[in-house]
């Protein structure tokens, strides 16, 4: 049975992922506990380099958002800059970080969040 994307992809970076101090989601979940580390994908979401034949190779593109509380700024930014430093050092190899982009406050339900986006990408091979 060939993998699949969630077997190959998905699940190494998530259990990568849950090596650190924080609420981990494959998903963006109605409520944030926070700090959380939410993994979505990315847009675009995949790149072809190869369909047919008998291979299906692609360019996966995913988003790593942090997430911490927003109550002092100074301290808010260390947080989320902690956590960033953190996920960061977990991600396994294979997996390509491209870039972080800046804190924004953003409100969820009644609580506003620092979040920030890291974008990563990896090679993802099937064949029949």
């Amino acid at each position: 049975m060939p993998s699949t994307i969630l077997s190959a992809v998905r699940t190494p970076l998530a259990t990568a992922l849950s090596g650190v101090t924080a609420n981990i989601f494959s998903y963006v979940p109605e409520q944030v506990p926070v700090p959380a580390v939410v993994l979505v994908p990315d847009s675009p979401y995949m790149e072809f380099e190869t369909i047919g034949k008998g291979t299906f190779r692609c360019k996966l593109n995913y988003t790593i958002t942090c997430c911490v509380a927003y109550n002092s700024n100074p301290a808010s930014l260390d947080n989320i800059e902690q956590l960033i430093t953190s996920v960061v050092a977990v991600i396994p190899t294979g997996y390509d970080v491209q870039v972080v982009d800046r804190p924004t406050v953003t409100q969820v339900g009644a609580s506003n969040l620092l979040v920030a986006d890291i974008r990563v990408s990896t090679w993802y091979t099937q064949t029949a």
